[in-house]
């Protein structure tokens, strides 16, 4: 790791009604709610207070290019029990590993904005950034060069590039995304010294600019304000978009972001001082040195292999949760949203192509319901927690996902 347009929209007088009817069963219960509505109860009515945020993934989203429409109130006259449940608090759904409750936390900045319009009118011009096209093309060619070397490598080296591909894909799985950009688990500072190390060795901007363009993703997700934007195409959503000046509503919406635990962060912060120290080093000089020192590989061979082929297969695992994962694939937890469960993507990105549920359950550290299923990043979190190193980790209840995935699914849910 789309609709061009995304805006709250629909029928608002059944929207607060919903949500008032939530609000006063909260705190008897959702089984109370229902009884009482069973009994004949009278409709709970919103007064002049405006409606509340809705949690993760919920509230009324429209998808322009699908025309479907997804809402908290399934139908005016009747609301279950599993959608009762759907409105509780954030906090009091997810849980730590342990199974306790997670104490509150600041304001996500991983939630759908749901008021977002686009700007009508006609498009900023595409300005591209012709240096990375440049360094793009050759670094594929690069790689390209350096498969045809891979039958001139020694094993122990085949093995490091694969040592080094993982490491530096959990740099950004576990790293940038589950634990910076979301938030979803806790990590010690030996570990998060070494996840951004790993980081550095994927080289796909430090920390901090990662975790906001992907904050900014997830809550502008598929509109002029997503960073690649799947609507725009494969190739943009691939490649493109590192090759096009951000559109200026990019900009601005991640000037806007709330990015203090980053900055408060001070692992990240000394990563994002020192980056292209770092990456110099983690990205290209380790991988190269280490087969010709310890072992005598060739130094051609270990630049192009360990490094520059390995590097490139981390870029574009990377970028296939942004392009293929938002198209091909099933949406057994919200078919009203474009990203989708893509089994290749899961593979390839060792973990990370769960993507409909993600994008249903952004919080959740696992980023789907299979645990270690193809999903190596969450042995590597759930390994650490066991180490000692990491705890805290977020997860969704089976009783919440299936609630979910009833409701807004597209009926290709399958549980274990």
């Amino acid at each position: 790791m789309l609709p061009l347009e995304s805006g709250a929209s629909g029928n608002t007088s059944t929207r607060d009604r919903t949500h008032g009817e939530v609000t006063a069963c909260l705190d008897s219960g959702p089984a109370a709610f229902v009884a009482r509505r069973a009994a004949g109860a009278p409709r709970a009515t919103r007064q002049a207070a405006p409606c509340p945020p809705f949690p993760p993934g919920e509230g009324e989203k429209t998808h322009p290019h699908s025309s479907v429409v997804c809402s908290i109130a399934t139908t005016a006259a009747t609301m279950t029990e599993a959608e009762a449940l759907e409105n509780k608090p954030l906090q009091q759904r997810h849980t730590s590993g342990s199974g306790s409750s997670a104490p509150p936390e600041p304001p996500r900045e991983d939630t759908v904005d749901h008021t977002y319009k686009e700007k009508e009118g006609p498009k900023p011009p595409r300005v591209i950034v012709w240096r990375n096209v440049v360094l793009m093309t050759v670094l594929h060619l690069a790689a390209a060069y350096g498969a045809l070397l891979i039958p001139s490598a020694s094993p122990l080296t085949l093995l490091w590039s694969v040592l080094c591909f993982v490491v530096s894909a959990l740099g950004v799985t576990a790293g940038a995304h589950r634990l910076w950009s979301h938030r979803s688990y806790k990590a010690s500072t030996p570990l998060k010294i070494f996840l951004s190390l790993a980081n550095s060795m994927a080289f796909q901007n430090d920390i901090y600019e990662w975790a906001r363009d992907h904050r900014v993703h997830h809550k502008y997700s598929e509109t002029d304000a997503d960073p690649h934007n799947a609507v725009r195409g494969f190739f943009f959503s691939h490649i493109g978009w590192l090759m096009l000046r951000k559109h200026p509503d990019v900009i601005e919406k991640g000037r806007k972001l709330e990015l203090t635990d980053l900055q408060a962060d001070k692992v990240v912060m000394f990563q994002r001082n020192y980056y292209k120290l770092s990456v110099v080093l983690m990205c290209f000089f380790i991988p190269m040195f280490v087969p010709w020192y310890l072992w005598g590989e060739s130094l051609w061979v270990a630049y192009f292999v360990p490094a520059l082929l390995r590097y490139t297969l981390v870029l574009n695992s990377t970028w296939l949760v942004n392009s293929a994962a938002h198209m091909w694939g099933n949406r057994p937890y919200d078919h009203g949203i474009n990203p989708r469960e893509n089994k290749f993507v899961t593979f390839s990105a060792i973990g990370e192509g769960y993507h409909n549920y993600h994008h249903t359950f952004p919080y959740d550290y696992a980023t789907s319901e299979f645990g270690c299923k193809l999903n190596l990043t969450t042995c590597f979190i759930d390994f650490m927690c066991f180490l000692g190193l990491a705890k805290d980790r977020k997860r969704v209840s089976s009783e919440l996902i299936l609630a979910r995935a009833q409701r807004t699914g597209d009926g290709s849910h399958r549980s274990g």
